[in-house]
C-alpha cells in the first residue's frame, strides 16, 4: 500500500482518495481534497497559505531539520522479503516515533519560553504606563512609595536598549 503526500498541503493520501492533476509535460499533483486542489488552482503559493505545512516550516512553527524526518523519504528500490529485517523494521519505527515525538515537544517548549518572556516584558510595561488606572493618582501623590520599582529593560530587535534606573 502506497501512501502519498498532497502536492500542496504535504498531508497523506490513502489509496482511493483525492484527486490527481496531471499537467501538459506529464507531472502529477495529487491533493487530498477539493480545498487543495483549488487553491492550487487560483495559483495560490503553499508557502503563503497559513494552514499548509509549508508555511509552518517556513515560519519556524514546525521541525524543519531533523534526523527522523530521513526514514520518511520515498524510496523505489524492490526490497527482498526477510522476516528479521522487517521485524527490526517495525521496532525501529516504534523507537523513531518516540523520538520524533520528544523532540517535537521540545520544539514546542523552545518556542513557547520565548513567547512567556515577552509576554512578562510587555505586561510590565503596560502596568508601568497605566499604573494611575490601578491605584489613583491623588494616592500615588501622597505616598510615592505605591509606585513601582523602576527596572532594567533591555529591547531586543535592533533597537537601542533601553535602561531605566532604580530611583
Amino acid at each position: 500500500m502506497r501512501i502519498e503526500k498532497c502536492w500542496f498541503c504535504s498531508s497523506t493520501i490513502y489509496p482511493g482518495h483525492g484527486i490527481q492533476f496531471v499537467r501538459n509535460d506529464a507531472k502529477i499533483f495529487r491533493f487530498c481534497r477539493s480545498k487543495c486542489h483549488k487553491n492550487f488552482k487560483m495559483k495560490r503559493n503553499p508557502r503563503k497559505v497559513k494552514w499548509t505545512k509549508a508555511y509552518r516550516r517556513l515560519h519556524g512553527k514546525d521541525m524543519t531539520q531533523d534526523s527522523t524526518f530521513e526514514f520518511e523519504r520515498r524510496r523505489n528500490r524492490p526490497e527482498r522479503y526477510d522476516r528479521n529485517v522487517t521485524e527490526n523494521t517495525l521496532k525501529a519505527i516504534k523507537t523513531i516515533d518516540k523520538v520524533r515525538s520528544r523532540r517535537e515537544a521540545k520544539h514546542i517548549e523552545r518556542r513557547k519560553k520565548g513567547k512567556e518572556a515577552q509576554q512578562t516584558r510587555e505586561a510590565v510595561k503596560e502596568l508601568e504606563q497605566s499604573i494611575s488606572l490601578v491605584k489613583a493618582p491623588a494616592v500615588l501623590r501622597v505616598d510615592p512609595s505605591l509606585t513601582l520599582p523602576k527596572i532594567m529593560v533591555k529591547v531586543s530587535q535592533g533597537q537601542e536598549s533601553q535602561q531605566r534606573m532604580e530611583e
